[in-house]
């Protein structure tokens, strides 16, 4: 994962009146915190934050650099949406140092076909892996090429790339293949037909 610079200015302005005028202003509130730093409140321009959380989502570095001389790398911790405009309402930031290793959720990607005539049921989209902060992978696959209905795909079997250990229960559950409804429903009618004649014999 690349890092993405971005300018940030601090914010004296607080509570719901003072972030609503930062929105207005066409950036976004935001709170950079850790290694037992004072939190720091921040504004970042919403349109450039908003082009690097598309393009590389929660494992995104910013390497943020402030108004007031100061800069510091972090990674987005949470992110508060409007749900009916879709527009970023507040961002934590988590400060972060090169070479430290973080706990992070990865998203998931389900790679390759499963046997015919099943369903696959996506149980986990994300992956908590241990990871340098600055070299965390965007996403991760699971494959489940030919896999026939009963199978699954648990964290442990996710192939991770150098550098990254899994922080997750290697039991936990990513994808589950079952049998297509379809396909459940015809084997449910043939039992059905078999089972009245010999009711009806009965």
């Amino acid at each position: 994962m690349s890092e993405v610079k971005i300018s940030a200015e601090p914010r004296t302005e607080f509570g719901k009146g003072g972030a609503r005028r930062t929105r207005r202003a066409g950036k976004v509130p935001a709170v950079l915190y850790g290694h037992g730093e004072k939190p720091r409140h921040i504004a970042l321009p919403a349109r450039e934050f908003a082009a690097a959380i598309r393009h590389g989502g929660m494992t995104q570095v910013f390497n943020i650099e402030i108004s007031d001389g100061s800069a510091a790398l972090a990674l987005p911790k949470a992110i508060q949406r409007d749900p009916i405009k879709e527009t970023f309402e507040h961002v934590d930031l988590l400060v972060v140092r090169r070479g430290e290793k973080v706990t992070v959720e990865v998203p998931v990607q389900l790679v390759g076909e499963a046997a015919r005539d099943t369903l696959i049921m996506h149980e986990s989209t994300t992956l908590a892996v241990l990871a340098d902060a600055t070299k965390l992978p965007e996403r991760l696959e699971a494959s489940i090429e030919g896999l026939e209905a009963g199978s699954h795909v648990t964290a442990g079997e996710v192939k991770l790339p150098a550098g990254v250990e899994l922080a997750a229960d290697p039991e936990s559950i990513i994808a589950v293949i079952t049998v297509a409804p379809t396909q459940a429903a015809e084997g449910a009618g043939e039992a059905a037909e078999e089972a009245a004649p010999a009711a009806a014999e009965a």
